[in-house]
């Protein structure tokens, strides 16, 4: 029986979940679901009703991307993404995960968040990019000459941020960030779990 990952294709925390998951080489399930019509064995077992989840064969329950990135390395490291300053890399997760999230959803969204303009929203958002650009400067990625954790569970939010407009940032002032963006995005295994899947609906 494998481990079953409830996901979907397009949400920035199920692809860092499967972009662990696949480079551990972890057979798993992946259950593609609707957004609107989640499935009931999802929702029994996750009341968050939000991707990814994690089912493994005895039963438990892996809710949070970040702690399934960490259950999957754990056990096979290949690339030695946790070969790094993890101290530094849990912190720049954290602030992807909340300044960065709220920023990207105000300006990826502003009919939803009216209360400023998406060029102020945008801005908010560059002091994270100016950040990551700063230390690529350094390094080819963000903590070391090859990628760590830090570049797997960031780069899914980053992508996001670039597509709003894309031309706006093909021009931005972030030459290291476009790099290492473009480096990941057209990566064998970014597009191996980008492929897509049936949704699952029982």
């Amino acid at each position: 029986m494998l481990p079953i990952l409830y996901s979907y294709r397009r949400c920035p925390y199920a692809m860092r979940a499967r972009l662990a998951i696949y480079i551990a080489k972890i057979a798993v399930e992946i259950r593609e679901i609707s957004l609107r019509d989640k499935p009931a064995q999802m929702l029994q077992v996750s009341f968050k009703g939000t991707v990814p989840v994690l089912v493994l064969p005895n039963g438990v329950v892996i809710e949070q991307s970040l702690d399934i990135m960490m259950w999957a390395l754990q056990q096979m490291d290949p690339h030695d993404w946790l070969n790094a300053d993890l101290n530094k890399a849990h912190a720049l997760i954290t602030e992807n995960d909340t300044y960065f999230k709220q920023a990207l959803d105000c300006y990826k969204y502003p009919e939803r968040y009216q209360q400023a303009s998406q060029a102020y929203y945008r801005q908010q958002g560059e002091v994270f990019l100016q950040q990551l650009e700063n230390l690529l400067n350094q390094h080819i990625y963000l903590l070391k000459d090859t990628a760590s954790l830090a570049d797997m569970a960031i780069f899914p939010f980053v992508r996001q941020f670039a597509a709003v407009d894309s031309a706006w940032f093909e021009y931005s002032n972030y030459p290291k960030l476009q790099i290492w963006l473009n480096t990941l995005m057209h990566s064998d295994l970014f597009e191996r779990v980008m492929k897509k899947q049936p949704t699952y609906f029982a």
